[in-house]
């Protein structure tokens, strides 16, 4: 991933996050009130372990601390103004400090959408299907990609899903009406334009190599409108872990989220979207979601590594739509022992000709770890995938293998196949062999919906993935041949077509539009 592509941290800002933490308790020590301790009087235990872990930066501290020594040996009054500047100095922890680095980029994102209202009463039924706008609101952080004036909001996807209308607004009460620049539903990633340039940008830093235990900040606008201004809200926490797998219960609406990172900074409905930071005052996530009984923060708060999110933001800002990494291969879980665990995962299929076939491996394969990632599922798999773009190598550890095996990921075959319109802004492609594995196409040929227009899809005869395998009585094996067999019916045709959709035969129909 082009990292440099989004503005970094101040090149003058240095140290490590585990000296950042250091200063934050050292600094809780050394407000401690010192008395009867002057010249070479003894330390207490605590004061003597920090000496040696900090040297002269301690006697430093200490110090600057005491009242200054005259020549006599007396010690002279501290004045209100030097009293004053030690406190002010106190209060200005490593965490106040990234919280002014961030909070002016942090924005409130508020939506309007159109909900269908259920039908209550034997009138609601016979006047037919009614609906309400509804709003709702979420964060978002700004970031500025390379080369360009305007600013972006980086934010979730499940933030604006649905929205008729988006209304950003900074913390200094500027409102802004973005453009939707593109999002993604697998990662819960959007980004949206704002027509401005100037604009405050939060510094990113990155998710690769997080402490646990380091400290780590959500900031965002909880309950947004609702509170009595646009600032956002600061609340601090740790790395609690890292690589976490989500997955979704039965009465739960959201998706799988893979590799992510988890922290007990509280998050609240509001937060999602908006950035998590560390102590040096860089994005290292993108807050997505909680556990809770309540609704409300229980400790279990969980984002987007920054480094996925802004790998996604690219795609989407460059191209319109995320470029996936393709491998080829599928995995699934390998047999558990007799203590119930699982040890890798084990190839189930393998694509002719792709990534994993020309690596060399087969049906059956224990695949271990993948980029340095032990591999307890497939969903394992999957978080490394989704942090891996087309001409990326994939490390994989192979059981019985003494060497490590390196995949070089594709572009999804769907993204490389060419497109034809079969009909106004009714696209497909021919499905092939790469297709079949990427997608679990059970068809051996047949012309894949790549891009259908909205009437069509509102409708729900035909959909996104569907795979056309007959039009009235005329099979189709390629893309060509569904365009040719609709082109030779004349407008206004009623056309039957046989599809698989989900691995099940299917029939829809439409009529013909010149």
């Amino acid at each position: 991933m082009n990292k440099e592509l989004f503005e970094k941290r101040n090149p003058g800002q240095t140290g490590t996050p585990g000296t950042v933490v250091g200063a934050v308790v050292f600094a809780f020590i050394v407000m401690i009130p010192v008395s009867g301790c002057t010249g070479e009087s003894a330390r207490n235990g605590v004061e003597e372990a920090q000496a040696r872990e900090t040297g002269e930066a301690y006697a430093e501290t200490v110090s600057a601390n005491l009242e200054p020594a005259v020549a006599d040996g007396s010690l002279q009054a501290p004045t209100a103004a030097g009293a004053s500047q030690s406190l002010d100095q106190s209060r200005s922890t490593a965490l106040v400090r990234a919280a002014e680095r961030v909070a002016p980029a942090v924005v409130s994102v508020s939506v309007i959408r159109r909900q269908q209202v259920r039908a209550r009463s034997m009138w609601d039924m016979f006047m037919g299907p009614s609906a309400r706008l509804t709003s709702g609101f979420g964060s978002g952080v700004l970031i500025r990609p390379a080369g360009h004036t305007e600013g972006f909001v980086l934010t979730n996807e499940h933030v604006i899903r649905g929205a008729r209308q988006v209304l950003v607004t900074l913390p200094d009460g500027r409102e802004f009406e973005p453009e939707l620049v593109g999002a993604d539903g697998l990662t819960d990633v959007a980004v949206l334009r704002l027509p401005e340039e100037d604009l405050p940008y939060a510094p990113l830093g990155t998710s690769r190599g997080l402490l646990i235990g380091e400290w780590a900040m959500a900031i965002g606008n909880p309950f947004a409108y609702l509170l009595s201004n646009s600032e956002p809200t600061v609340t601090a926490g740790v790395v609690s872990a890292t690589g976490r797998n989500i997955i979704p219960s039965g009465q739960e609406d959201r998706g799988f989220y893979l590799g992510m990172i988890q922290t007990d900074a509280s998050i609240n409905p509001g937060n999602s979207g908006g950035p998590l930071v560390n102590s040096l005052g860089e994005v290292i996530g993108v807050n997505t979601s909680i556990f809770s009984r309540s609704g409300g923060s229980e400790g279990l708060g969980f984002a987007i590594p920054i480094d996925r999110a802004i790998g996604v933001a690219e795609d989407l800002i460059q191209f319109g739509e995320v470029r996936r990494a393709w491998t080829g291969m599928d995995v699934e879980a390998a047999e558990a022992d007799d203590w119930g665990r699982t040890r890798g995962v084990r190839v189930s299929s393998v694509a002719p000709g792709s990534p994993a076939d020309e690596a060399g491996l087969d049906v059956g394969d224990r695949l271990l770890e993948a980029n340095g990632r032990n591999l307890g599922s497939p969903l394992d798999f999957q978080a490394v995938l989704l942090d891996a773009k087309a001409g990326d190598g994939v490390d994989v550890i192979v059981e019985g293998r003494r060497r490590t095996v390196t995949l070089v990921a594709e572009s999804l075959p769907t993204s490389r196949a060419e497109r034809v319109e079969i009909l106004r802004d009714l696209e497909v492609i021919t499905v092939t062999p790469e297709v079949r594995a990427e997608r679990g196409i059970r068809s051996e040929a047949g012309a894949l919906i790549t891009g259908i227009p909205a009437p069509m899809a509102r409708s729900r005869s035909l959909a996104r993935g569907d795979v056309i395998l007959r039009i009235n009585n005329t099979p189709i094996t390629s893309a060509e041949s569904a365009a040719a067999a609709l082109r030779a019916l004349p407008s206004g045709v009623r056309v039957v077509l046989y599809l698989e959709r989900d691995g099940h035969l299917r029939i829809g129909e439409f009529v013909t539009q010149r």
